[in-house]
């Protein structure tokens, strides 16, 4: 079972249709927004969270003219979107633990919508903390392994911070600790390292698998309500998913 596989989530954002990957641009539209507010500079040189948030876009394949035009609008004066973050934290089928990041202007809304989604799909929304002491939050950057040198790649992410360092053969994976993140990017960015996936995210201890075929269906299902979801920003669990051929 692969389903924590870093290669198989990126596979799965890359084979999105053009509608939703353009969701998927609103979405990190919105995070670019929201970091040039709370950080309080449209320069990335001088408000980290932005810059974090840039370099998300770009391993999205966001162009930077979207990227150029979000900061713009955000530092405009009279821009009347106001996001705030929020997290809530649930139990999908069979007891799996999941996390939903959300960027939102209308709490309400939102926890109506996710209610929903939790019960319909045969899981159920907790109080906050019921499952995130089963996450560490951890930066993870991810390179495609095709022509590097896997040794070079580790070496240079060592020396820059990593905290570990791990390959599943078609991606290398680097993992920080939170506040070494952005140091951690920018080093191996300047070494000309390109990233596939760039962002802190929150990493279960132990993996859950499902086994009745129905349940797993009702898990893909309240995974893709809920990235479907404008207000939902990320979501994290700890299913061990199944590959799509193993699926097949």
């Amino acid at each position: 079972m692969s389903g924590h596989s870093k290669w198989n989530n990126i596979k799965r954002k890359k084979e999105k249709t053009d509608g939703q990957r353009a969701k998927i641009f609103t979405k990190i539209g919105r995070e670019i927004a929201v970091a040039v507010k709370e950080g309080g500079s449209p320069d990335p040189a001088s408000n980290s969270k932005l810059k974090d948030a840039i370099a998300k876009a770009k391993a999205n394949n966001v162009p930077n003219d979207n990227i150029d035009r979000i900061i713009k609008k955000a530092a405009g004066e009279g821009n009347a979107d106001n996001y705030e973050a929020l997290q809530y934290e649930g139990y999908g089928p069979c007891g799996i633990a999941v996390i939903v990041e959300t960027l939102t202007d209308n709490r309400n809304r939102t926890a109506g919508d996710l209610r929903h989604y939790f019960d319909k799909y045969g899981g159920n929304l907790g109080q906050t903390g019921c499952v995130g002491f089963m996450f560490k939050k951890k930066g993870v950057l991810a390179i495609e392994a095709e022509g590097l040198d896997e040794d070079k790649v580790m070496e240079d992410a060592l020396e820059a911070g990593a905290s570990d360092f791990s390959s599943d053969g078609d991606v290398l994976e680097i993992t920080t600790e939170p506040e070494d993140f952005s140091a951690v990017r920018e080093d191996l960015e300047a070494k000309g390292y390109a990233f596939v996936s760039a962002e802190v995210e929150m990493l279960p201890d132990v993996y859950s698998s499902i086994e009745d075929p129905e349940s797993v269906l009702k898990m893909e299902k309240l995974l893709d309500v809920l990235e479907d979801n404008d207000d939902v920003q990320n979501v994290w669990h700890n299913w061990d998913r199944p590959d799509e051929d193993e699926e097949d």
